[in-house]
């Protein structure tokens, strides 16, 4: 297989382990994430002063010669499929996407076809560069199936790189907008209580807590304060409606699986429609009335979109910001309950 070659010198005073000292000398302009110079160091593409070091681990000093061997971009087995996309920005280096509900966004046993790589696979053609060796779209972050709205999508390495640190970085600006039981605002003395609850001046719910997978329910994340992943979600009443359900706006600092879902349980205010957190509550018709209460009762998926996406051009600095309206049945959903 053909193969690029990278070469460069280790400067002063370099980390203790080879990877580390790679990923900080690396040239910007080969676009290798960490992860894919440990990989090829395991694959022996990486000589040292002529000589090739398989050992991440392995120690390096000021001056040391590296060659890296980069082999092109392979096609992936991935089916291309011609499914509608509704595409927000795109440009060389990146695409941005309005999620519909229903889509997956990554293949995966269970949901092989139809999926939102299956759709940018046909949608770039063979425009990609490669991600990681791979001629495929470079997955930044993931929206839950039955979740609408944003997310960005790299059209090669050095985007795949430079978002991935944004989002690792958490500056990466994530603003969902979703529909939850109860108001989940300063005048419930009850969330003062909650662990790892705390209200901003400005009035903003902080919730900081852990996530792990469920003990005995893999498809579920346990909130924890111990072990697990660090997780920090900002919460916001943006509409009361009635004094039964709220339309809140939710910032994610960190981008955790099912975060937001979890963390909304965790306060006792799911989200309306979540099969999976959202509880077996009811809206009463004498609260938000019979079309109301319908409208929620009759809600298929958790009432969750993400509405705005902010990030830097991974390759150009510039900063991008995008929104994207309520899908119909949101907006079907609080007109209803408004209605009542």
């Amino acid at each position: 297989m053909a193969a690029s070659l990278v070469t460069f010198t280790i400067g002063p005073t370099p980390p203790s382990r080879l990877d580390k000292a790679l990923s900080r000398d690396v040239p910007d302009e080969a676009s290798l994430s960490r992860s894919r110079l440990v990989r090829l160091i395991a694959e022996g593409a990486v000589q040292v002063n002529g000589a090739v070091v398989a050992d991440a681990k392995a120690k390096v000093a000021e001056g040391d010669a590296v060659q890296i061997a980069v082999p092109e971009a392979v096609e992936v087995e991935m089916v291309a499929e011609d499914i509608p996309l509704d595409i927000a920005f795109e440009d060389d280096h990146l695409v941005v996407v309005n999620k519909p509900v229903g889509m997956v966004v990554h293949p995966a046993p269970g949901s092989p076809r139809g999926t939102l790589v299956n759709a940018l696979l046909y949608h770039f053609g063979g425009e990609l560069s490669g991600i990681g060796g791979e001629k495929r779209p470079g997955i930044v972050h993931r929206i839950d199936k039955d979740t609408s709205g944003l997310l960005v999508v790299a059209k090669s390495d050095a985007a795949h790189h430079g978002l991935a640190e944004q989002f690792e970085a958490h500056t990466a600006r994530r603003r969902y907008l979703a529909v939850c039981y109860g108001i989940p605002d300063g005048s419930e003395p009850r969330l003062r209580g909650i662990k790892g609850t705390h209200f901003e001046p400005d009035g903003t719910l902080r919730i900081t807590t852990q996530l792990a997978r469920h003990k005995t329910d893999r498809q579920r994340q346990a909130v924890c304060f111990a072990g697990g992943r660090h997780a920090v979600t900002r919460v916001r009443v943006v509409e009361r409606l009635s004094d039964v359900a709220a339309l809140v706006e939710c910032r994610l600092e960190t981008g955790r699986t099912h975060q937001i879902r979890a963390h909304m349980s965790h306060i006792g205010h799911g989200l309306i429609g979540d099969p999976v957190y959202g509880g077996r509550r009811k809206l009463s018709e004498r609260a938000v009335g019979a079309a109301g209460a319908e409208a929620a009762r009759g809600f298929a998926r958790q009432a969750l979109h993400a509405a705005s996406l902010g990030f830097a051009h991974p390759v150009e600095g510039t900063e991008m910001d995008f929104e994207a309206e309520l899908p119909a049945d949101m907006v079907a959903l609080l007109t209803a309950l408004r209605a009542g």
